[in-house]
């Protein structure tokens, strides 16, 4: 496995995000990276925004491609076709997570061999940052996952992680829903050398996309079938 591949691409979905993509995009240490050897892309993949997300992205130097598909995991797998790196992040556009952490995830990834890492934003969460129904969701969720799955994992629906292009070639979920996400860890921590690391999650910037029960419902009918009827033979 190669210690350190040369291309590194950051993948975003965007729907109505204006403001917030260009906090996330300007906090994005691109030359952190560049100093670490890599040759960096960022794709913003736009699931058809109303507001000016698409020209704000374009300005701050990332290629948008708009998916008329809509589903946050069909965004990512139309980003992942277009990009061409060896690494590769995945990021929200509202400025929750701390794009500013990337080196330090990516840094872990090659130090320790891994091929997935994942962060886990309940450590350092602030106060505002999720509802009370938004924290029991997730917390019914990744209890779901480890009690069906086995796999010990604090924060299941994560939206901020780094996979190796090799690693997803063998482990690209099915779901192009908000499903995605947690079947995406499943699969790498049942497959391949994963790590959770802790960051800092913040309050969004903008309005929220997620109708938080009806999501919850989808995931976790998910995380059933999934376990009882995976068809393709990769999970116990």
């Amino acid at each position: 496995m190669d210690t350190n591949p040369c291309r590194l691409s950051v993948i975003i979905p965007t729907i109505n995000e204006e403001d917030g993509i260009v906090s996330t995009l300007s906090e994005l240490p691109l030359r952190t990276l560049e100093a670490m050897g890599f040759a960096c892309e960022v794709t913003v993949v736009d699931g058809g925004s109303s507001d000016r997300t698409k020209e704000k992205a374009e300005q701050l130097g990332a290629r948008v491609i708009v998916e008329p598909r809509r589903g946050y995991g069909r965004a990512y797998k139309t980003g992942f076709r277009a990009s061409k790196g060896d690494i590769l992040v995945a990021l929200d556009g509202d400025h929750t997570y701390p794009a500013s952490a990337v080196p330090m995830l990516v840094r872990t990834m090659i130090e320790k061999d891994l091929d997935f890492v994942t962060a886990n934003r309940l450590e350092f969460m602030e106060t505002e940052a999720m509802s009370w129904m938004h924290r029991l969701g997730n917390w019914i969720l990744s209890t779901a996952v480890r009690l069906l799955f086995g796999v010990r994992l604090r924060d299941s629906q994560s939206g901020m992680w780094v996979i190796r292009r090799d690693a997803l070639d063998r482990i690209l979920p099915e779901s192009d829903g908000m499903a995605f996400s947690e079947e995406i860890k499943i699969r790498a921590f049942k497959c391949c050398k994963c790590a959770e690391i802790p960051v800092k999650y913040r309050k969004r910037v903008g309005k929220s996309k997620i109708t938080t029960a009806m999501d919850g419902i989808k995931n976790l009918l998910h995380l059933l079938q999934l376990r009882f009827f995976d068809f393709r033979g990769s999970l116990p």
